[in-house]
């Protein structure tokens, strides 16, 4: 059959014929949670109606947010016959749109939670709005105070409530016709292969007595110090044997590990490969050891990675030697949660097995610890200058005062 000439013609003038395309608004909630413990509840009560305690800030659709929990109560009318809870955008927004929920944890192990929830719930009016930084949604009557002293919500003087936040975000999506899924990258995989086959090598380590096969290049392409060590104008080309003697060779090993892999070695890899009796306390003394090779190496990512890792970890029997450590290799995101961490647990971590070290690697902190303990953020003081005649504080700590001169009661071992 014959076609009509114009018929061609006019499909492909007509755009809506010759061609089509698709588009998708995806509106969404960005969800996370924050679980935030209150230790000595009975002691909080009695600061004021109106006063809250405020959790840590916590990050939800790249936003900052918080839990304000008043032991008295939010407002004056229900003299503190209820204690309130608040969810608050804590970074600058406008009309921040989100979904919220708050659970009272039951600690009896029955899970009779109290919920208030958005979540799974028709909502009349929609997501909440926040308008600006400050905008808080909760309960000024989350919960009588008499029934809570005497409910398995109140367990060891303690209450822990979670707070969930859905960000509620909206996306334009471009609809392909066709789509095929991409594996996630095995760069690592090969080059730990490389490492471990040791085929191509062109450097050898000496560490501890144990010999490690490497490849000059892709030290040099990780490491800037490595680069002017193997590849530098003062390097000997000719070199096939490089001895180490101020590193371990476990540390070493997990070094290279990161270095071809991009990652840390399993906790149980160095469980096998140390003297530790605990999979924690070995990874968490291989990353400290980590973090000095990384500094040494130039290893930015590894120093991070590190910190990261002893940020997880610290306690009252590691945050000394972490505090110390991060003080001499330049971890100042570590140091500062060392600090935080060590002035509000001083009377256990004087007493822990690391104090007297950090005392005498790093004397210069003492003034650093004690602004942490008076709550005092950087700034010139007098007073704590070296060769002022305010006492520091470790003497301070070892005749029972802390930085104010208020006597701190130490438990004994």
């Amino acid at each position: 059959m014959a076609r009509d000439p114009e018929e061609g013609a006019t499909a492909a003038a007509n755009p809506s014929i010759a061609a089509s395309s698709r588009s998708r608004s995806v509106t969404e909630t960005v969800n996370g949670s924050h679980h935030f413990t209150i230790n000595g509840y009975s002691l909080a009560k009695g600061m004021g109606v109106g006063k809250y305690i405020s959790s840590n800030t916590f990050s939800v659709g790249n936003y900052q947010w918080a839990v304000y929990f008043y032991p008295d109560g939010k407002n004056t009318e229900d003299s503190s016959l209820y204690v309130s809870v608040f969810i608050a955008l804590a970074s600058e927004g406008t009309d921040v749109r989100a979904l919220f929920e708050l659970t009272l944890l039951d600690q009896s192990g029955k899970d009779k939670h109290k919920v208030h929830s958005h979540f799974d719930r028709s909502l009349e009016s929609g997501p909440y709005t926040l308008k600006y930084r400050g905008s808080m949604w909760g309960y000024k009557r989350f919960f009588r105070r008499a029934v809570l002293e005497t409910s398995d919500y109140l367990k060891d003087d303690s209450l822990s409530i979670t707070c969930t936040v859905g960000v509620v975000v909206s996306s334009m999506q471009a609809l392909r016709q066709q789509s095929l899924p991409v594996p996630e990258s095995d760069i690592g995989r090969h080059f730990g292969a490389l490492l471990e086959s040791g085929e191509g090598s062109d450097i050898t380590f000496e560490v501890d007595g144990e010999v490690f096969h490497a490849h000059k290049m892709v030290l040099a392409a990780r490491s800037p110090v490595f680069r002017a060590q193997l590849n530098g104008p003062l390097s000997d080309s000719n070199v096939k044997l490089l001895q180490l003697e101020d590193i371990k060779a476990p540390v070493f090993e997990a070094m290279l590990y990161f270095i071809y892999r991009d990652a840390l070695p399993d906790a149980s890899e160095v469980l096998s490969s140390s003297s530790y009796s605990s999979t924690s306390l070995a990874s968490t003394m291989m990353a400290q050891h980590l973090l000095a090779a990384a500094d040494r190496y130039g290893l930015d990512r590894l120093r991070i990675v590190c910190e990261a890792k002893l940020c997880e970890d610290v306690s009252i029997d590691t945050v000394a030697t972490t505090l110390a450590l991060a003080e001499q290799h330049h971890a100042t995101q570590l140091k500062r949660v060392c600090l935080k961490f060590a002035a509000s647990n001083l009377a256990a971590v004087i007493q822990s097995d690391g104090f007297d070290y950090l005392k005498e690697s790093c004397p210069s902190l003492q003034s650093e610890l004690l602004r942490t303990v008076a709550g005092v953020e950087g700034g010139d003081d007098d007073e704590l200058r070296p060769g002022s005649k305010r006492r520091s504080v470790w003497t301070h700590l070892a005749d029972g005062t802390d930085g104010t001169g208020r006597r701190v009661r130490v438990k004994q071992p």
